[in-house]
């Protein structure tokens, strides 16, 4: 709670993690640092200063249980749920040393782990509690039996949707957006 209260003057969790990407030598970068482990302190998570974000990601149940390791790239409009770990590998015999990159516009469900140098391909939707330790293909689903992947000439619609103060609202670009197209509308309000 007192986190969250001294990340408001930097307006968000992401820009204050983006001042702490880059090590200094003064002491307002030893503040910040302070400040944005606290963040994840009380939001039991562990987003490693130095994992790399192309755009800001969502958190539908807020920064919850998430561990993301140094090293780990993620691409632009991700949605990533509660306990989800996307782990590196430092094991210097693994075939996997290193940490994940994942690409754009990908669904992570709640529970998945993604461990190692494995790349995650563009809008690609891993189901909850996966575990992702080989590479998956642009537009792909991956489910729980034996990392099943099942690729598909279209990408499957990865968009998040939720309520945002009365309204249907999309996630993208760091930002939730109000749906204006009538036909996903009617999807939303289940009158199709």
């Amino acid at each position: 709670m007192i986190a969250k209260l001294l990340v408001k003057p930097y307006g968000s969790i992401w820009k204050l993690k983006k001042l702490c990407e880059t090590p200094r030598k003064d002491f307002r970068y030893k503040i910040e640092r302070f400040i944005y482990e606290q963040y994840q302190y009380e939001n039991s998570s562990s987003i490693a200063w130095n994992s790399q974000f192309q755009g800001e990601p969502c958190f539908p149940h807020g920064m919850k249980n998430i561990f993301i390791s140094g090293g780990a790239k993620i691409g632009t409009n991700c949605i990533i749920f509660q306990n989800v770990t996307i782990g590196s590998v430092t094991l210097i015999d693994s075939k996997s040393l290193g940490a994940p990159i994942i690409g754009d516009n990908v669904y992570i469900g709640a529970g998945a782990v993604i461990v190692g140098n494995v790349r995650i391909g563009n809008n690609v939707r891993i189901g909850a509690n996966a575990v992702v330790h080989k590479d998956v293909a642009d537009n792909s689903t991956v489910i729980v039996q034996d990392q099943r992947v099942i690729e598909k000439e279209q990408a499957p619609q990865n968009t998040y949707y939720s309520q945002q103060h009365g309204r249907w609202a999309y996630f993208k670009d760091g930002d939730f957006h109000t749906v204006d197209d009538e036909d996903i509308l009617q999807i939303l309000n289940g009158r199709v």
